[in-house]
């Protein structure tokens, strides 16, 4: 059996139709085609499948459908602005902070979400809202340096590779 609802997602609108018991997860995949949120565990404990829902990080692949229906999900196709990378994207570049990409998206949205409500997060509290992302490629030093990074440069107004020094 199929349900039709209405998503905002990344700013556009979508009216899809979809199994009644798909997640968010699985309309984004296999029905927008947004495919930057991955599955991994199906049940919550990766955070690979993160995105932000009304500015809050969520865990996709646990969320029924119809729970996103009138709210704005923002995945991370939907983080790069029409001026390109966001700075967050720039400071994971610039530390070498993803590695082989899989659970990159989920931990770029948790921090998203962080940074928005608090550019000015220390270790701590970058910790705290990335422990729900399992990254099994990193020590996750890079991780928060790219994090703290970002913070920075959305307080500031300026571009990472300034506040680092590069080019």
């Amino acid at each position: 059996m199929k349900q039709i609802l209405e998503l905002r997602v990344n700013g556009d609108r979508h009216e899809v139709g979809v199994p009644t018991h798909f997640t968010l997860l699985e309309t984004l995949r296999y029905v927008l085609g947004l495919t930057g949120s991955k599955q991994g565990c199906d049940k919550g404990d990766c955070g690979a499948c993160t995105v932000i829902v009304d500015g809050e990080a969520v865990l996709s692949c646990i969320m029924p459908v119809q729970e996103a229906e009138g709210r704005e999900v923002r995945t991370v196709e939907g983080i790069a602005g029409r001026r390109g990378a966001h700075p967050l994207q720039k400071a994971f570049d610039l530390t070498g902070a993803a590695q082989c990409g899989f659970c990159t998206p989920g931990i770029l949205c948790s921090a998203l979400a962080l940074l928005e409500v608090n550019p000015q997060a220390d270790r701590d509290e970058i910790a705290r809202a990335l422990s729900g992302n399992l990254c099994r490629c990193t020590g996750y030093t890079k991780i928060f340096e790219a994090v703290l990074l970002a913070g920075q440069a959305m307080s500031s107004g300026r571009e990472p590779a300034e506040i680092i020094g590069e080019p």
